[in-house]
């Protein structure tokens, strides 16, 4: 199975006649930039796409020419954990746009150490007081989640515990470490996205009634009953798969998928608890609309 043979990889959602789309578009890895009326969200935006040579040799830095050319506009940037391949470019990112960042205390750090103006950066783990972070950003309502990450590596997370020193920045790709994990609720339009941005989660936080449930699948075969979980606890109507890729190629090459990722195993577990839920994939760069 390619990702991409998942059947709403090629047919867009209904739009609603009066209303102009939502506009869904995958960056690779978990990112997403997701648009309507004029306001861009990038969630986990990670563009520069090293490759493994350069993460052995040296400093992550990102690639100011891809963020350019596929991240030219944001609104709010989304950093649901602060592991390279979902924070790397954001620092670079919001510097170019004017964008606030959204992010656990470890990403307030990176940003912070890296240049973005105090004003441009919302340290959402700071800002929590018992109940889920809320913000709004144009037409969209943002709800910030506490989640996990999956503990794919030997049983534990990889690179885990806190950003607290951003003196060397750029860092080499393990001083990338996990900090706080969030998952972000959008409300748009009358339509409820989720992401999910590590094949784990915190059942009892998550919202119910999904209409897109934008679902990281790197992981997902070490954690325990997920597709029974993730199903029961979002009840989704629609997933769109994310983090499938070979992030070590570059954009040129489109994505290419790992086979660890067992994803006929995915599907059928996932429809096995609602033989109903829509599941999809896209190319990268490529988007729905809803």
């Amino acid at each position: 199975m390619k990702p991409t043979d998942l059947p709403f990889a090629r047919n867009a959602f209904e739009v609603p006649t009066g209303r102009g789309p939502i506009r869904v578009t995958w960056l690779g890895t978990a990112g997403f930039a997701i648009e309507h009326a004029a306001t861009v969200v990038l969630i986990d935006p990670y563009l520069t796409r090293a490759s493994l040579p350069s993460l052995i040799a040296s400093p992550l830095r990102s690639d100011h020419a891809a963020i350019a050319r596929h991240a030219p506009r944001a609104d709010a940037i989304v950093a649901g954990h602060t592991h390279f391949d979902h924070v790397l470019d954001v620092p670079s990112i919001a510097r170019a746009t004017g964008a606030k960042v959204y992010g656990s205390r470890s990403c307030a750090t990176l940003c912070l150490g890296s240049g973005v103006p105090s004003a441009q950066v919302v340290d959402v783990e700071g800002s929590m007081r018992g109940e889920p972070l809320q913000a709004e950003v144009g037409p969209f309502a943002l709800r910030f989640i506490p989640s996990v990450h999956s503990a794919f590596m030997l049983g534990r997370v990889p690179f885990p515990g806190d950003i607290s020193d951003c003196d060397q920045v750029p860092m080499r790709s393990h001083h990338y470490r996990c900090g706080a994990v969030f998952g972000v609720e959008l409300r748009v339009a009358g339509k409820t996205l989720y992401h999910l941005g590590s094949a784990d989660l915190l059942d009892v936080r998550a919202p119910r009634g999904v209409d897109l449930l934008l679902m990281c699948v790197a992981g997902w075969t070490t954690t325990p009953r997920f597709t029974d979980r993730v199903m029961r606890a979002f009840t989704p109507r629609a997933i769109l798969l994310s983090h499938w890729d070979n992030f070590l190629s570059p954009m040129s090459a489109g994505a290419k998928i790992l086979p660890a990722m067992q994803l006929p195993r995915l599907v059928e577990g996932l429809t096995r608890v609602d033989p109903s839920v829509r599941l999809g994939a896209l190319p990268l760069l490529g988007s729905i609309e809803l």
